[in-house]
């Protein structure tokens, strides 16, 4: 969008046209992040229900047939099963909150607009302006200081990640418990097993997120700039 050039004496018209532009755009991204995060949710609702009915299904067949090593195959398949499925949850969820950030930035971006159009605003937004990762952040935790750390932690990726690190710790302590029956290498297998998947999540997400992106219109601390 481009403003018309002012001439000399000329009076700027308002042009409320643009208001019902951004705010159409505003609200398309807004649907977009809802449906987003709907679809998330759902995700991983079933990724939990499938865990927890394989887990009942395995009590049962406990029961059956009793707990002996006789039953050391059916948990293995469904250990390997719910890992599967938990990863994929995890790389949807990834891709998820990449998508999300990139819609908060364009939120950012419009509402920079909403206060070059009408500036005595500004003081009663609480998501930010900026499209800088500053920015990003602070509409992230609408305004209040929040340590990067409690942020990743609290995230659903991490969340996902964990559930997932639980899961491929017990799949490598049922393999090594197929192997041997010595308890020692039956932990130690669980425990580098959740080790590996835990930095293997971790590095996947890091590497689909990237670094900061370089596309920043409106950086922290200056003013939004006329549109020409």
């Amino acid at each position: 969008m481009a403003m018309d050039e002012e001439a000399p004496g000329d009076e700027v018209r308002p042009r409320p046209e643009l208001a019902t532009l951004l705010a159409t755009e505003h609200w398309s991204l807004l649907g977009t992040r809802s449906m987003t995060w709907s679809e998330i949710m759902s995700r991983i609702s079933i990724l939990l229900t499938v865990v927890s009915a394989l887990l009942v299904v395995l009590a049962l067949f406990a029961q059956g047939i009793g707990f002996d090593r006789s039953l050391l195959p059916l948990a293995v398949a469904f250990a390997a099963a719910s890992l599967v499925l938990g990863s994929l949850t995890l790389l949807r969820v990834a891709l998820a909150s990449q998508e999300d950030a990139q819609l908060i930035r364009g939120m950012n971006r419009l509402r920079a607009a909403y206060v070059e159009l009408a500036p005595e605003i500004a003081p009663y937004l609480t998501a930010s302006t900026h499209d800088d990762e500053a920015g990003l952040m602070t509409t992230y935790t609408l305004g209040r200081r929040r340590r990067m750390t409690s942020h990743i932690v609290g995230s659903t990726t991490f969340f996902v990640t964990v559930v997932n690190t639980l899961l491929a710790g017990a799949l490598g302590a049922l393999v090594g418990a197929l192997v041997t029956e010595r308890p020692w290498p039956v932990v130690a297998a669980g425990v580098a097993t959740a080790a590996a998947w835990f930095w293997l999540q971790v590095d996947l997400t890091r590497r689909l997120f990237g670094p900061p992106s370089t596309d920043v219109r409106f950086p922290s601390g200056d003013e939004p700039t006329r549109w020409s």
